[in-house]
Order: C-alpha cells, then sequence, then structure tokens
C-alpha cells in the first residue's frame, strides 16, 4: 500500500463532493464536460482492475468510493442536461404560443 497512492485518491476524492454538491443546487452543466467525467471514470477503473488483477489492498476501497462519486455526478450532469433540454422546449413552446 502506497502513502502516496492514498494522498493522490484523497485529495482527488476531496474535490467530488464539492462538484457533486455544486450540481444538485445549481442544475447548472456549464463549465462541466461529459467527456472529462468519463475519462476520470475510466481511469479509476483501471485503477480498481489492477488492483483486482496485480495487487489487491485497502486501497481499492477508495478507488471505488471515487469512482462512485464519479459516477453519480455524471447521472447529476445528465439530469441537469436533460432538465435545460426540457426547459427550452417548453420555452420555445410558450413563444410559438404567444407569437
Amino acid at each position: 500500500m502506497s502513502i502516496f497512492e492514498i494522498a493522490m485518491l484523497v485529495c482527488f476524492g476531496a474535490a467530488w463532493p464539492v462538484s457533486i454538491y455544486k450540481s444538485l443546487k445549481s442544475r447548472q452543466v456549464a463549465g462541466k464536460s461529459l467527456f472529462f467525467l468519463v475519462i476520470v471514470l475510466v481511469g479509476y477503473g483501471a485503477g480498481v482492475l489492477h488492483k483486482l488483477l496485480y495487487h489487491f489492498d485497502g486501497v481499492i476501497y477508495l478507488y471505488l468510493l471515487n469512482a462512485l462519486m464519479v459516477a453519480f455526478d455524471i447521472f447529476l450532469y445528465l439530469r441537469n442536461r436533460l432538465y435545460h433540454v426540457r426547459r427550452s422546449i417548453l420555452e420555445a413552446g410558450e413563444k410559438t404560443k404567444g407569437g
């Protein structure tokens, strides 16, 4: 178990609750990149696979926790994007009726 790997995962992991909180409260997708989130999730998945296949230790739980937070942030991104698409459609419909 590497203290540096643990430190890296704890530091990265500290950022996800903030991102999730902002996604929940603002319902905004501006400033977020689905592509980036998916890349990060794939990276955590690779870390989990490495731990499972080559060097199993307790750090796998940090990888899994971080991956779970990123997956939840992806879910929120998609939910918020759908919210804005629906809102745009409704606003377009109201402009058509009123005009």
